[in-house]
């Protein structure tokens, strides 16, 4: 069984030096690896990116269950992973909850890894 992480807030984006930039502090470790173990699975993965592509710049959550051939629960599930994460946003329209990605949030985490990508 993987260890658990202790819980943070971690909605806000990561806000640390690039790996490379020398040895992180033990606090910016978390910080990092509680977002990445967010992403840590392909289902969830499979969501982001659904969710990125949106023409519109958002994905409804009734979409998303038939397009990554789960249930209505389990996709909830790995969507409350990203949320909790900061990675993306829900909005209730009705009976409906509309999903957008935090760009600035992606932008952060991805800098943190590798300062020359963005």
């Amino acid at each position: 069984m993987p260890k658990a992480l202790p819980l943070l807030d971690v909605t806000s984006p990561v806000a640390c030096s690039p790996i490379a930039a020398g040895v992180m502090d033990e606090d910016s470790a978390l910080e990092v690896a509680l977002r990445l173990k967010a992403l840590s699975d392909p289902v969830r993965l499979r969501l982001l990116s659904l969710i990125l592509a949106a023409p519109a710049g958002e994905t409804c959550n009734c979409d998303l269950a038939a397009a990554v051939g789960l249930s209505d629960a389990t996709v909830s599930h790995h969507l409350k992973a990203l949320r909790e994460a900061g990675l993306i946003v829900g909005e209730k329209r009705g009976t409906w909850i509309f999903y957008s990605p935090v760009r600035p949030a992606l932008g952060a985490l991805c800098k943190v890894i590798d300062p020359n990508c963005c």
